[in-house]
């Protein structure tokens, strides 16, 4: 089966707020695309075969349980025990998905690089 291609809307959503974070790159993933700091995955946006859009991110440990209860549209990744991911689409808040994306930035990236996001929430 033939996945789903990432609408070019979603890529500039999510690139609007990672490819402003220091030193991230943007680069085609196996699937779709994906944003790294210093070889680490920050984020991974794919279509699915069910023709679903997807994004994988790190949240912080302590809060990975309550992504998976809170289930649709959020779901736990089998693999990496800090990965989830989230369905994507037009019911999603783009605040929401700001805050989700820079948490991601801050658990993969070195301190010296944290140290020059502002995080108002955090």
């Amino acid at each position: 089966m033939v996945r789903a291609q990432v609408p070019d809307e979603w890529v500039e959503r999510v690139g609007a707020v990672l490819d402003a974070l220091p030193e991230t790159r943007r680069e085609k993933a196996w699937t779709g695309v994906r944003w790294v700091v210093r070889g680490a995955n920050v984020a991974h946006l794919f279509g699915g075969e069910d023709q679903l859009i997807r994004l994988t991110f790190r949240a912080p440990m302590d809060e990975v349980a309550a992504f998976e209860h809170l289930g649709d549209p959020y779901f736990r990744v089998g693999w990496g025990g800090d990965v989830v991911g989230l369905v994507l689409d037009d019911r999603l808040d783009l605040d929401e998905l700001r805050e989700l994306l820079t948490d991601s930035y801050c658990v993969q990236a070195p301190q010296v690089l944290v140290e020059q996001v502002d995080r108002p929430d955090a």
